[in-house]
């Protein structure tokens, strides 16, 4: 797939999804509450939490803001996975159901936005003017385990992910592939395995809608315990989608060299040219050429 200059929607529509789907995660219970079984003890808590008290619910206990987040989040998601493109230093082969990875490796971007934002807002109110939040470390864990997951799937859409190959590209091809459908294999079965003990305690966690236990009780266990579970089925997916799109791909050895971003560097080239950064070379070789005084 080609890529070009990120739009402006492109940087737009994963910010948006995720404060929309914040605000979802946030009101869980509103919609647990209203579909779910009854449970005082979690109205309770969401009468504690609800970012709009005031306004009438449309059924028990979501209002009409619960409603259209939760309308606008998957919206957001089919704007976001139709319209991302490859930047220039992504894996260049795509297929279409790696837009869904690609998109979600957006949003993670713009988590990180949001995570540096929230400690950097924490330093000031702390050092500055010394009145600390009581919200700001636990929000940045919670954000900080969302990154970390998410972060996991677009490394494996980019096939970034660590591997070993002194032993892979010495092999044939038809050997390779049994390779990549042994590690699929066994990335699928630990999935399915994974999926099956922690399916169970990961409901139970959402459906009491599980706490931190700290003074800003964030449902860091009732979010991240089955957010889990969904980003492995994800990455197992993607992993499938891996190895079909690159069962007919040419050998590739690889070096050290792979490492390095060649359209970064001609970018660099043609900023400060091929005499080195304006009036002033600091390039190795100016300085050892240049005569003692």
């Amino acid at each position: 797939m080609e890529h070009r200059e990120a739009s402006l929607i492109e940087w737009i529509v994963p910010l948006a999804f995720s404060l929309v789907f914040g605000w979802v995660v946030w009101h869980g219970p509103a919609y647990i509450l209203d579909f779910g079984p009854e449970n005082g003890q979690l109205a309770a808590q969401f009468g504690r939490t609800d970012v709009t008290p005031g306004m009438t619910p449309l059924f028990g206990f979501g209002d009409i803001i619960d409603y259209a987040a939760l309308i606008l989040s998957p919206i957001l998601f089919a704007i976001g996975v139709a319209t991302v493109h490859r930047a220039p230093m992504e894996y260049e082969d795509w297929v279409g159901l790696d837009r869904v990875a690609v998109f979600l490796g957006r949003v993670t971007m713009m988590l990180v936005v949001l995570l540096t934002s929230v400690m950097i807002y924490e330093v000031v109110l702390r050092y500055v003017f010394e009145r600390p939040t009581i919200w700001a470390n636990e929000l940045s864990l919670w954000i900080a385990g969302f990154v970390f997951l998410l972060a996991g799937l677009y490394a494996m859409q980019q096939r970034s992910h660590i591997r070993i190959f002194l032993l892979y590209d010495i092999c044939p091809r038809w050997l390779q592939r049994t390779f990549d459908c042994i590690s699929t294999f066994f990335i699928v079965l630990f999935a399915f395995f994974l999926i099956y003990g922690g399916y169970g305690e990961a409901f139970q966690k959402f459906m009491r809608w599980e706490t931190f236990g700290t003074a800003f009780d964030p449902p860091i266990p009732a979010t991240l315990k089955l957010m889990v579970l969904i980003v492995i089925t994800l990455v197992a997916i993607q992993a499938v989608i891996n190895l079909i799109a690159d069962w007919n791909a040419e050998p590739k050895i690889h070096t050290a060299a792979d490492d390095i971003d060649q359209d970064e560097l001609e970018r660099i080239r043609a900023a400060v040219g091929s005499d080195g950064t304006g009036e002033m070379d600091v390039t190795r070789g100016a300085i050892q050429g240049k005569e003692p005084r």
